[in-house]
């Protein structure tokens, strides 16, 4: 397997990316609004990965300025009040690469690569609010208390903050409202496939935690983990 690492001020690549994430994680309004800008305005700071010429994985990232305290808003923080001033930190937003070519360290790959970015432009280190990716099998047990799992070699429980632990991140705090989604009874259920006959806390696939239905309107708060990568 050869596998080519551009970034889209080389090749624009948008629209072939894998569709990897649950639908109604595109329905965050501060994400939906910002992501274009990644890559009209942010050219430099996103990657391609492609084999040949399918585009097997991605990452994205994005210059902010952060004084230093974990901000309890993660993603939407990063795509709304991030961007005032002058940067001083990179900002991992996401990273995604197909089934098939996972367990190969392609991840920490483009980890590696990202925080190169952060040393290329001049900042002082690459943050992140990490999404679990094995918090959603276990939806109903509090953020605070999962990220205190470990295994026994003393590694963090959850792949991608072992991933991101494995190459010198720690964790910095939670980030308990890191997105938001909202939508009518009608959404959801166009969104997951699922019906919601009435109101109260729903276990859906791919979600971190229950999503909450309320007259009839359906809000989900997903809680990601601030890490940081020195550099």
């Amino acid at each position: 397997m050869k596998l080519r690492i551009v970034t889209q001020a080389e090749k624009d690549l948008r629209g072939t990316e894998p569709q990897l994430w649950p639908p109604f994680m595109d329905q965050d309004q501060v994400v939906q609004a910002f992501w274009p800008r990644l890559y009209e305005v942010y050219a430099d700071f996103q990657l391609w990965v492609l084999d040949g010429k399918r585009t097997v994985a991605y990452a994205c990232t994005l210059p902010v300025r952060w004084d230093g305290i974990p901000e309890p808003r993660g993603l939407d923080w990063a795509m709304s009040n991030g961007v005032a001033g002058d940067p001083s930190d990179l900002c991992a937003i996401v990273v995604g690469v197909l089934p098939e070519y996972r367990g190969q360290g392609l991840s920490a790959t483009l980890l590696r690569r990202m925080a190169g970015l952060a040393s290329a432009h001049g900042l002082d280190c690459m943050i992140a609010p990490v999404r679990p990716t094995w918090k959603e099998r276990y939806p109903l047990t509090p953020i605070d208390r999962y990220i205190l799992w470990r295994r026994e070699d003393g590694l963090p429980y959850d792949p991608w903050l072992r991933t991101h632990e494995r190459l010198g991140a720690e964790i910095l705090d939670l980030a308990p409202r890191s997105m938001c989604v909202t939508g009518s009874r009608e959404e959801w259920e166009e969104w997951t496939g699922l019906q919601f006959p009435e109101d109260g806390e729903y276990v859906v696939p791919g979600a971190l935690v229950p999503v909450r239905f309320e007259g009839g309107r359906g809000t989900y708060v997903e809680p990601n983990v601030w890490m940081r990568h020195p550099l």
